[in-house]
């Protein structure tokens, strides 16, 4: 290929040449052009030739700086035609590059580009549009596109009467494989827009469904040079296509790269500002903008506040007139949120305008079944809300249906955006509680106090005051602080509890036996140790604000309320009665304060410990009892009054109770029976002169209570009748005697060690009792029996029981020594460790010397 020939190139004058210089340079130029355009105007010629014209025609126009009005006349002229030819037709892609650079290079350098119009957008239309676009290389139609753009920056309005062509270029190249020739598209569409604005809006929706196709692209760039292009084609045209992009708008809120949630926050400030028809949009466009104060990119929050005060502002100006009153006269609130910035007037004013059109479809998206969609409503509700302050009075009952709703939400952040504290700020109670409580009351769910719960926490304390007791009664009641056992449910419960307390302070003295109710009743559930303790601490704080000492004292000053209030329905209590539960926090977790309520403490238990109740029932309110007197110094014997109800607690309650019954439960009533009376015997409540009165009544149920098959019942047995020995047993005739000693020895044989030596332990003492008996001389053979029995125990496997039976005999050979002897020398030739009989004599031995 020969170089390009540069060496005819025409004078170029200098800027002090003559009209007639220019136009010889003209000529000039024309002539060394005059064999490269014939060459391409050939139609037989081939691929180099036309390649070496289209060179040698770049050469001669770039070699050397031409004056615009020179490039222009013969661009015009000569060069355009044949470039737009070989633009559209060539088939050698070369070819069409340098063309296409040619065109370029002339638009920009000529002063008068759109001369070129007619030709140049015909052959655009023709390259790129279909069905006769075909441009196959993507660079190429990048550069058609770039070749449109450059068009539009020079000629301007100018292409009015080509827009027709324009859009339908654009309409093809913004849905381009290609994505630089759908961003350089987007920007074309954008220019066009500025630069015709009075013929551009008949043709404006056209470009928008492309648009929209577009603007979920997968890279991040050209969906912001979408969403720009979007912005200038709806602000330079038909308003009417905000309905169109809306949804996509919204949808590009959620990208996860910032740029592109930045261009939108961009775009619907500017149609906030600008937009013709922008009123009415405010209740579409309003949401948009205000998504973007909670974005997770501090500029995008910041640029959307700066747009949000201008738009306010904009409002204020243009409406002073109706806004007169309370630009003059606005009050700040008094109570207004920790850590908010209150928005101005204007902001404030055109929320509430248009809460009434935003709030319902905002309260739909809440329910969303896309979870990303249910925090961000939740977010903006919470915006709209401090905007809107008092105004939010009339939409109540929309507003409460759906915090109910976001409260019930899976995700936990959907729930941490809910804004029911904003009610309390700028709602009167009067009108809130007025509304929530009948819900409250009718369906009390998790999320209705939930809300309740956020509405106090939120509401100043000297405007919730009037309604203290209102809540209090309303929380205490049945239907609501007996509803459910779920622990979510209580904690909710528990919260709002708190919240009066936190808020209240002083004035929940009037309140303080029915939040100590619903704590009561918290505390009744089965759950977690940390939710109790979480209870423990809000009674701790009401009654620090009634500046009492511990909640101990708060008891101390309910409990006979407390008391009265579970036992109304005691008569019908079942295993199932949450005033079970609320009975046994009552008893256990009052300490020392139970001790000065025994009158009805006893009488609840008397009722419902009678065998014809509830025998799971009875179960749970015996185990009351058993821990109660295992620390009675402490609870219920705190003020030294047990006692004096001791006659009522055995015969009424414990005795009824140790007669046998069949089933698993019957054994686990009389075992905790049992340990009762272990109890009171063991802390010494029980005197020996109560026990003379109750050993008649008594006496039988305990040794028939032996034979249970419940280890800790059979041992406390053995101790009780050990006890009921030493005391009374001197007493005793020959039948009580028998019977005793009888249901012991089997003792002997028990699966449990300790039962074994409890037994070994009281038979001692039963030989004690015998000795300074008046029925001595009528046992004889009964004693000769127990000799003979317990001679045999001297061989256990277990030594130590072993000890045991040998210090009985010891004890029992005061007796009759002598028939001791007869059978221990009867077999003692059978033991395996005649060691303990030996010394067995031996002591017998000595004992005689002694009394001699």
């Amino acid at each position: 290929m020969r170089a390009p020939a540069v060496a005819n190139a025409p004078r170029v004058p200098g800027d002090a040449a003559a009209p007639r210089c220019r136009n010889m340079a003209a000529a000039e130029l024309s002539q060394a052009l005059a064999r490269p355009l014939s060459i391409l105007q050939q139609p037989d010629c081939g691929r180099a030739a036309r390649l070496r014209a289209l060179e040698d025609i770049r050469a001669q126009l770039q070699g050397l700086p031409l004056p615009g009005e020179v490039l222009q006349e013969v661009f015009a002229a000569r060069l355009l035609r044949p470039l737009s030819r070989c633009l559209v037709g060539d088939a050698a892609e070369r070819c069409r590059e340098l063309a296409l650079e040619l065109l370029r290079h002339g638009l920009s350098h000529g002063e008068r580009p759109c001369e070129a119009l007619p030709v140049l957008l015909p052959a655009l239309a023709q390259r790129l549009c279909p069905p006769q676009g075909a441009e196959p290389s993507e660079e190429l139609r990048l550069g058609l596109v770039q070749l449109l753009g450059l068009l539009l920056q020079r000629c301007g309005a100018s292409m009015a009467p080509y827009l027709g062509d324009i859009t339908r270029v654009l309409q093809a190249t913004l849905l381009d494989h290609y994505a630089e020739v759908r961003r350089e598209s987007c920007s074309c569409a954008a220019a066009c827009a500025r630069a015709m604005p009075e013929h551009f809006h008949m043709q404006s929706e056209s470009l928008i469904k492309p648009l929209m196709q577009t603007i979920s692209h997968q890279h991040y760039r050209v969906r912001v040079d979408v969403i720009q292009a979007t912005g200038a084609v709806i602000q330079f045209g038909n308003g009417n296509s905000v309905d169109d992009v809306l949804s996509h708008m919204a949808q590009r809120l959620f990208d996860e790269i910032p740029k592109v949630r930045h261009a939108v926050t961009t775009v619907i400030g500017e149609w906030l500002l600008h937009l013709r028809d922008r009123y009415s949009y405010f209740h579409k466009l309003i949401p948009l903008l205000l998504g973007s104060f909670t974005d997770e990119i501090p500029e995008n929050t910041k640029l959307a506040w700066t747009y949000w005060e201008k738009i306010g502002l904009q409002w204020e100006k243009e409406n002073e007139e109706d806004l007169k009153d309370k630009m003059n006269f606005s009050v700040s609130p008094s109570h207004y949120p920790k850590g908010e910035t209150r928005p101005g007037l204007g902001c404030r004013e055109l929320v509430s305008r248009n809460l009434s059109k935003i709030l319902p479809g905002l309260c739909h998206d809440i329910t969303d079944w896309v979870e990303g969609t249910r925090i961000k409503a939740s977010q903006l509700l919470y915006t709209l809300l401090l905007h809107a302050e008092d105004h939010i009075t009339q939409h109540m009952e929309l507003l409460l249906r759906t915090l109910y709703q976001a409260c019930s939400d899976e995700a936990s952040e959907v729930v941490k955006n809910v804004t029911a504290e904003l009610i309390g700020t700028f709602v009167s109670p009067k009108v809130s509680l007025k509304l929530i409580t009948p819900a409250f009351e009718q369906t009390p769910k998790a999320s209705c106090v939930m809300v309740l719960a956020a509405v106090i926490r939120g509401s100043p304390k000297e405007i919730l005051q009037p309604h203290v007791t209102q809540l209090g009664n309303t929380l205490s009641q049945a239907g609501v602080c007996q509803r459910s056992e779920e622990v979510f449910y209580m904690e909710q419960l528990l919260y709002c509890i708190q919240a009066l307390i936190e808020v209240c302070q002083e004035d929940c003295k009037e309140i303080s036996l029915q939040l100590m109710k619903v704590l009561v009743t918290i505390m009744a559930i089965p759950s977690s140790q940390d939710l109790k303790e979480k209870v423990e601490i809000t009674m701790s704080s009401l009654a620090e604000v009634q500046q009492l000492e511990s909640f101990h004292c708060l008891y101390k000053q309910h409990i006979i309320q407390l008391l009265e209030w579970v036992s109304v329905s005691c008569e019908g209590w079942t295993c199932y009665s949450p005033e079970v539960l609320q009975f046994e926090v009552i008893a256990t977790h009052s300490g020392p304060v139970i001790g000065e309520a025994l009158d009805d403490f006893i009488l609840v238990l008397k009722t419902c410990l009678q065998p014809n109740r509830d025998p799971q029932m009875r179960l749970k309110l015996f185990t009351v009892l058993s821990q109660l007197l295992q620390k009675a110094s402490e609870t219920i014997n705190s003020q030294g009054l047990f006692p004096s109800y001791l006659e009522t607690v055995i015969k009424d309650i414990l005795a009824p109770n140790l007669q046998w019954h069949a089933g698993r439960t019957a054994a686990a009533i009389r075992a905790t029976a049992v340990l009762c009376l272990w109890a009171l015997i063991h802390c010494e409540m029980l005197s020996p002169k109560e026990i003379l009165k109750v050993k008649d009544e008594l006496m039988p149920q305990i040794i028939a209570s032996m034979d249970e098959d419940s280890k800790i019942t059979r041992l406390m047995a053995c101790r009780i009748v050990d006890v009921f020995l030493k005391v009374c047993g001197r007493q005793f005739d020959v039948d009580k005697f028998k019977n005793t000693y009888t249901e012991v020895l089997k003792r002997l044989d028990d699966a449990s060690c300790d039962v074994r030596l409890a037994a070994a332990h009281t038979l001692a003492n039963w030989f004690k009792c015998l000795k300074d008996s008046d029925v001595k001389s009528s046992m004889e053979g009964h004693v000769e029996f127990l000799y003979q029995e317990l001679l045999v125990h001297l061989d256990d496997p277990d030594e130590n029981l072993q000890k045991a039976v040998l210090e009985v005999l010891k004890e029992g050979s005061i007796l009759y020594p002598d028939l001791l002897v007869r059978e221990i020398e009867g077999v003692v030739h059978k033991h395996q460790t005649p060691l303990y009989c030996n010394q067995l004599l031996h002591h017998i031995q000595s004992a005689k010397e002694s009394a001699l």
